[in-house]
């Protein structure tokens, strides 16, 4: 589903709308099927092959779409600024209307507060969004909130990409809540989590591969239309259709995958609420009662995991679970 499917759908637009207008001379006329059943036969291979080449190849797309692959550092650094400052406004417009709306239910605002407000609602770009969003509908101002939590708590994780800040949110989770990285301890955890939460995790992933896919196809397929109108005075119109359409949809599905990481981080926070207590039995561990030490337990297993054994490591001692008693024998 993730990625063989959207192969099909792109790989039959490149069949009928693209690859009878590119030159005969081309390898691909080679092997273009000649009757029906040829092309049904052609169109599924193909289909499972490109599926599973995207598959392998998810990582580096993932890196490009998330601004850490093939991005020049003034690049990434000026996309970092700006998904930051769109992080702040947000967070700014959402507390002005909090204020705004405790100033109408006329309770008292303590001195930072008053002084908030006043520096918001002087705030020249504040000020202008918030006149449409106090227009706003419950569900609409629900929707700003929406975005801001599509980016990380930590302002030092942003990315320079909406995708990127939607997918790096829940990988900081289990350090921000809990010390626990999951991002080095991640196959532990999926291994020691309850079944529900891990196919949870995989059908969230799921959505956002399926939009990761199409939208990669489509950029194929839209750079093959545009090498065939160059290259051909054949069905130009046809052509030139098929590239915009592919155009408008690139947009549409990257904004569909941004989405799609909300269910992909709820997905993701559960498995680490409910996988902790399991991970840490199986690790040989006791969940310490207070979360400030099941915090400095997680981090100690963390740096354990990720660094080279050294004496640091018997900080842990406290934290093992006392060993089972050998079993007496019997007479």
């Amino acid at each position: 589903m993730g990625w063989i499917l959207p192969a099909a759908v792109n790989l039959s637009v490149f069949f009928f709308a693209v690859a009878p207008s590119l030159p005969s001379t081309t390898p691909f006329s080679q092997i273009w099927p000649t009757t029906g059943a040829n092309a049904t036969l052609v169109l599924l291979s193909g289909s499972v092959v490109l599926g599973l080449v995207l598959n392998a190849l998810q990582n580096p797309l993932y890196r490009v779409l998330e601004g850490y692959l093939l991005w020049p550092s003034r690049l990434y650094e000026r996309g970092c600024a700006r998904r930051r400052h769109h992080k702040w406004d947000l967070q700014d417009r959402l507390r002005l209307l909090r204020l705004q709306r405790r100033l109408q239910a006329s309770i008292h605002l303590p001195a930072l507060a008053q002084a908030d407000l006043t520096r918001l609602g002087h705030h020249p770009r504040i000020a202008r969004a918030a006149q449409r969003d106090r227009r706003r509908t419950a569900a609409q101002r629900a929707l700003l909130r929406e975005k801001l939590r599509r980016y990380p708590v930590d302002d030092a994780q942003i990315a320079p990409t909406r995708l990127g800040n939607g997918i790096r949110r829940f990988e900081e989770f289990g350090y921000d809540r809990f010390r626990l990285d999951t991002q080095i301890l991640w196959n532990e955890l999926t291994g020691a989590a309850p079944e529900q939460a891990r196919r949870q995790v995989d059908l969230a992933r799921t959505s956002v591969d399926f939009f990761i896919a199409l939208l990669a196809g489509h950029a194929v397929v839209l750079a093959a239309a545009v090498v065939a109108v160059s290259t051909t005075g054949d069905r130009v119109a046809a052509l030139t259709g098929t590239a915009i359409s592919l155009g408008c949809l690139v947009p549409v599905w990257y904004r569909s995958a941004v989405a799609a990481t909300d269910e992909w981080t709820a997905a993701v926070r559960a498995l680490v609420n409910l996988g902790r207590k399991p991970l840490a039995e199986g690790l040989g561990l006791i969940l310490p009662e207070e979360l400030e030490e099941e915090r400095a337990m997680w981090a100690l297993v963390s740096k354990l995991s990720r660094v080279p054994y050294g004496d640091g490591a018997t900080a842990l001692d406290p934290y093992r679970a006392v060993p089972l008693p050998p079993p007496t024998p019997t007479a």
